[in-house]
């Protein structure tokens, strides 16, 4: 299999400045707060990887302003949940007595990309306590936004996502799309919608003890993301930029503009 060269993706290398500048012609400015979904494949080659997407993001926003990620761990999860791929319900007593604690220092996210990964290592970042939905910040509103962050109905207003909301910050998709869109799930929460329950199940500390806890959440979906992430952009052409960082398509959404739109979608969309 042949690889692909790096001047097929990007002309120039992709690097800490000119992804600064690109993300300042986008609209990201000194002391913002934004929730970031990033895919680095996405962006060209870029000198340094996922490090250099932090700092430059770093770079643009200050101390003054905040960066947040989801740096989710699903693994931690019941073990007769898990489905991809499935495991023997022989094994199951074995995997409640013996996962590891989330230790929000040392969990390595799943499923989340490399700059999420990398981010969550960086010094002064936060994370919050959720085994399996976890968020990371840094910046001046970090401990804001991640403390407090609750085991049950945890995307709802006791997480970082409604933090992210009441600060008026922004999302923003560095090659990714509506499909990812994790404030979406805040507006499940907020919605008339019957969802149902769910039980959920993972290893924790406490009290720097493990144990393996259950808590309540709602069954909640992403099913749906592409076509109302659609809606709003047809529909609130002034809440959101489009532009570039490095190759990569990048959007700059108002967070509450996306939440109050999706509970009014989701409740007269969803049966």
């Amino acid at each position: 299999m042949s690889e692909t060269l790096p001047e097929e993706r990007s002309s120039v290398p992709v690097t800490v400045d000119s992804m600064a500048d690109d993300l300042r012609t986008l609209g990201v400015e000194d002391g913002d707060i934004v929730l970031v979904h990033g895919s680095l494949s996405e962006l060209g080659w870029v000198c340094g990887g996922p490090q250099a997407v932090v700092d430059a993001l770093q770079h643009v926003v200050g101390a003054d302003g905040t960066i947040v990620m989801p740096t989710h761990s699903p693994g931690n999860m019941n073990p007769a949940d898990m489905g991809n791929p499935p495991v023997p319900e022989s094994w199951y007593e074995t995997i409640r007595e013996t996962m590891p604690p989330y230790r929000p220092e040392s969990t390595p996210t799943q499923g989340m990309g490399a700059i999420a990964e990398c981010f969550r290592t960086y010094p002064d970042v936060l994370r919050s306590d959720h085994p399996q939905h976890s968020f990371a910040a840094w910046g001046a509103d970090a401990e804001f936004v991640t403390e407090g962050h609750t085991l049950a109905y945890s995307l709802g207003e006791e997480s970082p996502l409604a933090r992210v909301y009441d600060l008026d910050g922004d999302v923003l998709f560095l090659g990714t799309t509506h499909a990812t869109n994790t404030s979406f799930h805040l507006a499940e929460y907020r919605a008339d919608l019957d969802l149902g329950t769910a039980t959920q199940q993972s290893a924790i500390l406490v009290d720097g003890e493990r144990e393996w806890v259950e808590w309540d959440d709602i069954d909640f979906t992403d099913e749906d993301f592409p076509e109302c992430g659609e809606a709003f952009e047809r529909e609130h052409p002034d809440a959101f930029v489009t532009g570039t960082v490095g190759v990569g398509d990048a959007n700059l959404l108002s967070q509450r503009a996306l939440v109050d739109f999706a509970v009014e979608w989701f409740e007269a969309n969803r049966s």
